[in-house]
């Protein structure tokens, strides 16, 4: 029998904690070798009975257990994650992360309303110390974006969302991602592509990845463009199939691990050219 042991281990004696990240690009580094590791847990299976342990350090002062120390342990997250709500994306196992290093919010398709930008306003002005990265998180198979993108291929279904005030302002804006992202995929593939059986499985995995990046590039002009520190937004999709980041870039290079930002119109166009011409994408149309 395969088993996988996921260990998060303090020791009765003081242990350090990892070094935190310098900057932006260390954190964003950080998180992308910890996905790699939960990602390849699988891998080290050998035969049917295999067993694989991962082992995450704690240090006890993050959750007070540090022996003579009656101090309340004191926030110093790296990274803020806004997540979806999905239950099958653990934030902190995914990443490799511990108690006290990842500021996570989480919200069902991951959208940037009043509650959400104010809980990323309260890490950025009260945890600028150690806070050296936001990050936006989809996943695949979003239930909100798969709602959204229901409810755009057959518009009566909005109807029963008319009288469900808190559902239906996650489905506007999404509605809004939704719409782009078919008119951007008919442009590359033709009018007919909407006809094809894998359309609307494409259209929801292409519009998951640019509302993540366009709420991290809204929240990089909100908070780290003026940021003399160089505070950083990223954006990355959690693939539930492989447990991988995946984050097609304007640069073209390969889209594994988190991403930057596009910084303007032109590179956001790049950025769709890319989603469009991915591996993943394209295998979906071809269904």
């Amino acid at each position: 029998m395969k088993t996988v042991d996921i260990t998060y281990r303090y020791g009765v004696q003081y242990i350090a904690a990892r070094p935190p990240p310098l900057d932006s690009d260390a954190a964003r580094l950080r998180l992308n070798d910890g996905n790699r590791a939960f990602a390849a847990l699988l891998e080290g299976f050998m035969d049917e009975t295999g067993r694989v342990e991962k082992i995450v350090s704690v240090d006890p002062c993050d959750l007070g257990l540090l022996a003579g120390d009656p101090a309340v342990p004191k926030q110093r997250p790296f990274a803020a994650i806004l997540g979806c709500s999905d239950a099958r994306v653990p934030i902190e196992m995914i990443f490799n992360e511990g108690p006290n290093d990842l500021f996570v919010i989480r919200v069902a398709g991951n959208g940037l309303g009043t509650e959400v930008l104010g809980s990323v306003k309260y890490a950025v002005d009260h945890l600028r110390e150690s806070l050296k990265l936001i990050v936006v998180l989809g996943h695949s198979g979003c239930g909100a974006v798969t709602a959204a993108v229901d409810v755009f291929l057959n518009p009566s279904d909005y109807l029963s969302f008319t009288t469900t005030h808190s559902l239906r302002s996650i489905l506007d804006g999404l509605l809004i991602v939704v719409q782009a992202s078919a008119k951007r995929i008919q442009e590359a593939f033709g009018p007919d592509v909407s006809h094809r059986p894998g359309f609307r499985q494409a259209l929801i995995e292409a519009a998951v990845v640019t509302n993540a990046a366009l709420a991290a590039y809204s929240l990089q002009q909100e908070f780290g463009a003026k940021d003399p520190k160089g505070l950083q937004a990223v954006y990355g999709v959690y693939l539930l199939e492989t447990r991988q980041i995946w984050a097609p870039q304007a640069s073209g290079t390969k889209g594994i691990g988190l991403a930057t930002v596009p910084r303007d119109a032109e590179e956001f166009t790049k950025l769709s050219n890319a989603i469009l011409q991915s591996d993943r994408v394209i295998s979906l149309i071809q269904t």
